[in-house]
């Protein structure tokens, strides 16, 4: 090993020594939280679901009248209460709802048995020990098999959906590798031959500028440049495979954090330095976390629950208006019903949004010789009395009745009902840096700056108020803001 190597095996000991406790913090926050606590929840459903079928169908007295305490229908709700706890308790204490996307489903399975088992044989003791309810042997294992069960099934049906998704290309990762070297590629040949893991790779970075780069397309610049080059990218996570100094690895970790970027190193190249790290395994490479951007996903996945559920009921109620704007929209003007345009979706995603069409076809040729007109500042585009909107457009725009269509997206996944508005692919290519922040979600309907400042013509106020509504997103704000959005409508303020 040369000393150069030697150097950046000791730096990079001192900075995972240094960091290790903050991570461990990290780590810590993320138990019980998003996923982990829809987990929780799921396993408690499904204890108590088992246990109460185990009194069904065992058929017995539980509380036989020869112990002096005789609570009833009570024992019967102590017991499942009981159970139920034990199962959170032990499942907890076996990291079974710390979210770690790389869980094999083989140990998910055996922490599931592990966990109903020991539940059970707490049980047990506690009945033995307390005398205050009893409930024969079969009763407890008709409740630990029941549990057992469900909560295996419910984890593979859960993965097997999760890996269709990575499968389609949603909702994965994108990964970025420092170092082109051995180790590099076998992780790119790795995240490219198992996209079920839900990863997908984006490119190279090298450490200097020889380090194999000719002819290499997927080289994409050096490390000098690493977080910009993955805001670009729209890259979720940093993989370091190859040894560098505590001063660089530091900087790109401030760095990261800053637009919430995970930064990972492969310990294989590390031996030893791996000492009170968290270590998590990415199909079968092993990873320190270095930072980990908390993502309640538990929540987003709430959202899009609702977004599915209030599109279709929008759909459903609003159909006959959408058939009579679609007739008004034919009969006013030559053209297609529907303007289709392509925007930028969630991570740089492409994808077609649908609009009621309220100008005339050729719009688009028109734009550049109507360019000198605008009255926004910036990237953004708009003209108050734009010549080429048709006559029914005009009510249309000043309702908002034109973006009913969007409602589909929303039912595809590509949109949100609430988000940030949906930018043109010419406005993505004049973003600065920080303006790829609100593409870390999905585009919406409507939107914080819809309701804000629809009129100001500002782009860093229309970059402000997305941006916000990213780093401080709850789904309350998201109901405060389609309430908000029922006003403007009424007050018809579009244009």
């Amino acid at each position: 090993m040369s000393t150069r190597d030697t150097a950046g095996f000791s730096g990079m000991a001192e900075s995972l020594q240094l960091r290790s406790l903050i991570t461990q913090r990290e780590a810590g926050k993320r138990e019980g939280l998003g996923l982990g606590a829809a987990w929780a929840s799921a396993d408690l459903l499904c204890a108590v679901f088992a246990a109460v079928l185990s009194l069904r169908l065992t058929g017995v007295a539980v509380f036989p009248a020869r112990y002096a305490l005789h609570l009833g229908d009570g024992s019967r709700l102590g017991f499942v209460a009981v159970f139920a706890v034990y199962v959170l308790i032990v499942g907890r204490v076996l990291g079974l709802y710390q979210v770690v996307k790389s869980k094999s489903f083989l140990n998910e399975q055996r922490m599931s048995v592990q966990t109903a088992l020991i539940a059970a044989l707490m049980l047990c003791g506690t009945l033995f020990l307390t005398r205050l309810i009893y409930a024969p042997r079969s009763v407890v294992a008709v409740a630990a098999g029941g549990t057992m069960l469900l909560m295996m099934l419910n984890r593979a049906i859960w993965r097997s959906l999760r890996e269709r998704r990575f499968m389609a290309g949603l909702e994965t990762r994108n990964a970025l590798i420092i170092g082109n070297g051995k180790v590099g590629h076998a992780l790119r040949n790795h995240f490219l031959a198992l996209p079920r893991l839900g990863f997908r790779f984006k490119g190279f970075i090298t450490l200097a500028p020889t380090e194999g780069t000719e002819g290499n397309d997927e080289v994409l610049g050096e490390i000098k440049d690493c977080v910009a080059i993955a805001r670009t990218h729209f890259v979720d996570e940093i993989y370091f495979s190859t040894p560098a100094d505590r001063e660089l690895i530091t900087r790109v970790v401030d760095e990261a954090k800053v637009y919430g970027i995970e930064v990972r190193v492969v310990p294989d190249l590390y031996e030893g330095l791996a000492w009170n790290a968290p270590v998590e395994f990415v199909g079968q490479f092993p990873t320190i976390l270095l930072h980990h951007h908390d993502f309640s996903a538990g929540a987003f996945a709430i959202k899009r629950v609702i977004d599915v559920c209030l599109s279709t009921l929008a759909l459903m109620v609003l159909a006959p208006l959408m058939l009579v704007i679609a007739a008004i929209v034919k009969r006013d003007s030559q053209g297609p019903i529907f303007y289709r345009a392509e925007r930028i979706g969630r991570k740089g995603r492409r994808f077609m949004c649908f609009k009621f069409r309220t100008m005339q076809v050729d719009a688009d040729k028109q734009l550049k010789a109507l360019a000198h007109l605008n009255e926004r500042e910036g990237i953004l585009f708009k003209i108050d009395n734009d010549p080429r909107i048709t006559k029914s457009g005009r009510w249309l725009r000043r309702y908002s009745l034109d973006e009913l269509p969007q409602l589909f997206n929303v039912l595809m996944g590509e949109m949100s009902l609430v988000g940030p508005r949906p930018p043109l692919a010419t406005e993505v290519e004049m973003y600065a840096l920080e303006h790829f922040r609100r593409l870390d979600v999905l585009p919406g309907i409507t939107g914080l700056w819809q309701v804000e400042a629809r009129e100001d013509p500002s782009f860093d106020s229309y970059i402000s108020l997305d941006t916000a509504y990213v780093d401080t997103w709850n789904l309350r704000m998201d109901f405060r803001i389609m309430a908000r959005t029922l006003g403007v409508i009424v007050r018809g303020t579009g244009r």
